[in-house]
């Protein structure tokens, strides 16, 4: 497993996985290499909307579609900061380029933007993230916690978050009501 690149994946948790925080969930990896991996959890909303967040840090935000999608709760490091996972990857200040396509901002301006122009529209708002430090991420993947998938835009951006999990498990032609919260080895 030592060249594994899961970014641009989805880390679907297994039933087993105890630790509250990734428990059913589905993460988006943003970032992978020999340093670790950093990704966020995308089926996880808050009770707080854009809205509720844009008020927050001082801004208004225009377009009211985009006021009523909540804010996620990313994962557990740094929950107190926001980062905006969002198509296209624009020019902003503070950007983790994904992919071509895809970037993971941490920076006011694109708030700013959202705020002025409501671009970019497609965008998952998140508090904190998820971080995994070198080797980590590939041990718990050889102890089962994880199954991985190529990621889909589409269900980033387009199904409710109730629906995510489900979607990319299909994608892996597993029927989540099939799988077992008992890890096997062969």
């Amino acid at each position: 497993m030592d060249d594994v690149n899961l970014t641009h994946q989805f880390l679907i948790a297994m039933p087993a996985m105890a630790d509250p925080n990734f428990s059913k969930t589905l993460t988006y990896v943003c970032e992978h290499n020999e340093q670790g991996a950093l990704g966020i959890i995308i089926n996880r909303p808050t009770d707080m909307t854009l809205v509720d967040l844009f008020e927050r840090v001082g801004l208004e935000l225009h377009s009211p579609d985009l006021g009523r999608q909540p804010v996620y709760y990313g994962g557990p490091v740094q929950p107190e900061r926001g980062f905006v996972l969002h198509r296209p990857l624009g020019d902003w200040q503070a950007t983790l380029a994904v992919n071509q396509d895809m970037g993971l901002t941490s920076s006011r301006d694109i708030l700013q933007s959202m705020s002025e122009q409501g671009e970019p529209k497609d965008v998952l708002i998140t508090l904190g993230y998820a971080g995994w430090t070198a080797g980590q991420l590939e041990w718990e993947l050889s102890q089962n916690a994880w199954l991985t998938v190529a990621a889909d835009p589409h269900v980033i951006f387009e199904m409710p978050p109730e629906e995510r999990l489900a979607a990319a498990m299909h994608m892996l032609g597993v029927d989540p009501t099939n799988l077992s919260d008992v890890a096997g080895h062969a």
